[in-house]
């Protein structure tokens, strides 16, 4: 068996990742103690029916006081905010991070808390799904994921080497990048994608109301995937877009001269630049499975993941699902 990693491990926030997180860190032994912290009774019941750590509290600051790992997963406009409550209670040498998507936003809200003597190592484990809260999650979710750093100027190469550790424990591949950078890219590979969902099936909504029409009843399997990306929890990417949103407007300006491109080839009959351009996108799909992102099956292998919350291909259909209510409420 191998040694764990820490002492005690704080979980602020209980929802997809963090539950994830606990799911793993059990199964891997990475620590001795998880103390488990949540905002609400209802959500820290829960997590303890699951079993998802050995002490639990509704207080912050208590799940951190003496932990060496601080991992924070929660939406990133409420990062400063826990920075601020835990900051009496952290100790000198530990190490301090989170699961956001928006680095530039966390390190501004929660570098100002962090004491003399605390690593604070600015994390995104890049995994997923649309669920939340402790039930949505299972401890493969960081399997062969990237988790990438952004360290600051002056951070410990040993606790940096000591957090790599644990996400490769994890099953995440690692990677480091400047905040700015790391903004401007997911704002194209994980934000775009959902902004434009959102819309998508926001547009659809809109006509089913006005025109009576059965676009959710017929719902195409293009639609149904956009409905996926639409279910996902609407308190973490109201705070993407808030907190990152220099690099969102910055994607979403490329992305409308691209569409009024596009629009224009429809709309001349440009056959020969449409069939480029959808040559190039699908290329670009097979790059991402040839990078073992995804896999070459139907339903992008969503019904062969070992995973209770995966649904089969007959509960995406969404005929008796209004859209407004496939969104599922943050829970952390």
């Amino acid at each position: 068996m191998s040694k764990p990693i820490f002492e005690k491990i704080a979980l602020v926030g209980i929802g997809l990742i963090g539950s994830s997180l606990a799911r793993i860190i059990c199964r891997e032994v990475l620590t001795g103690h998880i103390a488990v912290a949540s905002r609400t009774a209802e959500t820290l019941q829960r997590a303890k029916e699951l079993k998802l750590g050995d002490d639990y509290t509704t207080d912050a600051r208590e799940a951190a006081r003496g932990a060496d790992l601080i991992i924070v997963s929660v939406p990133v406009g409420a990062c400063g905010a826990v920075a601020e409550e835990i900051q009496p209670a952290l100790k000198n040498g530990a190490i301090l991070t989170d699961v956001g998507s928006a680095k530039a936003s966390v390190i501004a809200q929660m570098q100002p808390h962090v004491p003399d003597g605390v690593h604070f190592i600015p994390g995104h484990p890049l995994a997923g799904t649309e669920k939340s809260g402790p039930d949505a999650g299972f401890a493969e979710l960081f399997e062969n994921r990237w988790c990438i750093f952004t360290p600051l100027p002056g951070t410990d190469p040993a606790a940096l080497e000591k957090l790599s550790e644990f996400w490769r424990r994890c099953g995440s591949k690692i990677d480091t990048m400047d905040p700015q950078h790391h903004d401007m890219t997911l704002a194209i590979v994980s934000h775009l994608p959902h902004i434009i969902a959102y819309n998508i099936v926001g547009t659809a909504d809109d006509l089913e109301s006005v025109t009576k029409s059965e676009v959710i009843k017929y719902s195409a399997s293009g639609f149904r995937d956009f409905t996926r990306l639409a279910a996902s929890d609407p308190t973490m990417w109201r705070d993407v877009c808030l907190h990152n949103k220099d690099a969102i407007l910055e994607m979403l300006a490329r992305f409308s001269e691209d569409l009024a491109s596009l629009q224009r080839a429809i709309r001349w009959g440009d056959g020969e630049k449409l069939f480029d351009l959808f040559t190039r996108t699908r290329a670009v799909r097979c790059s991402v499975i040839e990078s073992g992102q995804d896999v070459d099956l139907a339903n992008f292998g969503r019904q062969a993941v070992g995973h209770p919350q995966v649904v089969q291909e007959q509960q995406y259909q969404v005929a008796s699902v209004p859209i407004a209510a496939a969104a599922t409420p943050y829970v952390s």
